[in-house]
């Protein structure tokens, strides 16, 4: 006997397939067109195009949940635009009304069961809707009672549009326009609680491992961490103080800042097919490592003849202004 405490997500919810749809088979648009086409995907709230509109096929409503059923399974996410989906994903409308938090509440109570399912063993297809999840009365009052205002901003900084012209980039020795030093290593055992970053060789949570009070080691804030061991070539923005291990480098610039910062840890991190457990990012071979940026001509040219480039930080800078939500950084 299933408790009071307990409901199926079907008592809560009306749940359908969505659109089932085919990517290559829908008409894309621009950004600022048409409709977000929502796949199986666990990042970007699941939208991986914009498509036109589909003859014969109403959009789903804003505020529905989809959930995937393959792929990155029971990956959930509140739509906040009219959408469409593929293949393989249901849909979620509150049967009562129901807030914003309440809804990311069962997107979290959702994922939660994502361990019982596989892509290529038990799919969720089939007892999704029947799967168990706290009854609107057992939700936290908290979430009930406030509602989420949305903290993000989709307006760019810069209204003006800016192109990637990578034919035009330039070569640059990573040793050649930052200052790189390595962490040092602090065991668990010697950590102290505290607020300080720890920044391990890690792919989440901006590399932070832990928060510590230790502060005998620290690296400056406004600074890139890049791990060379360990998730390799995992580059993250460090605005404040704070300590790394000793599989992370530390990039130093007066020229960068969260903007700059943000282009390059971009470039840095699609090095990393270069390296593996065989092959590490050391100190010295990170020094000699290239990059391709944008770069501006000093009007000096070097002992051959050749034009002297230095990195275009200001369009880096401008660049990532130009993006949907910087407003946000």
């Amino acid at each position: 006997m299933v408790s009071n405490r307990m409901k199926r997500l079907d008592e809560i919810f009306n749940i359908c397939y969505g659109s089932q749809l085919d990517l290559n088979k829908c008409e894309i648009c621009g950004k600022n067109q048409g409709f977000n086409f929502v796949n199986r995907s666990n990042s970007n709230c699941g939208v991986s195009a914009r498509i036109q509109k589909v003859d014969k096929k109403e959009p789903f409503k804003a505020g529905s949940i989809t959930v995937a059923m393959g792929g990155s399974v029971l990956s959930s996410f509140v739509q906040q635009e009219d959408f469409y989906t593929g293949q393989n994903v249901k849909v979620l409308v509150p049967i009562d009304e129901m807030n914003l938090a309440e809804k990311l509440f069962y997107c979290q109570c959702i994922e939660a069961n994502r361990f019982r399912f596989s892509t290529f063993g038990r799919e969720a297809n089939y007892t999704f809707n029947s799967l168990l999840v706290p009854s609107r009365e057992e939700i936290p009052i908290e979430i009930k009672k406030k509602p989420i205002a949305n903290p993000f901003c989709k307006t760019p900084l810069l209204e003006k549009q800016l192109s990637l012209q990578i034919d035009v980039w330039q070569w640059f020795e990573l040793g050649s326009i930052f200052e790189i030093k390595k962490g040092k290593r602090l065991t668990k055992a010697d950590m102290e609680d505290g607020q300080i970053p720890y920044i391990g060789a890690i792919d989440s949570n901006n590399g932070v491992s832990a928060l510590i009070s230790n502060n005998e080691h620290l690296h400056d804030g406004n600074t890139i961490s890049v791990s060379y061991n360990g998730s390799i070539a995992e580059a993250f923005y460090q605005k404040n103080p704070f300590w790394a291990t000793d599989d992370v480098n530390v990039l130093y610039s007066a020229r960068i800042n969260c903007y700059t910062a943000l282009f390059v840890t971009t470039i840095i991190h699609r090095e990393k097919y270069r390296f593996n457990y065989g092959r590490k990012w050391d100190l010295d071979l990170m020094k000699k490592s290239r990059i391709k940026l944008p770069a501006i001509n000093t009007g000096e040219k070097d002992e051959s003849g050749k034009p002297i480039y230095e990195p275009d930080w200001q369009f880096m800078e401008d660049y990532i202004k130009s993006l949907p939500y910087s407003a946000c950084l």
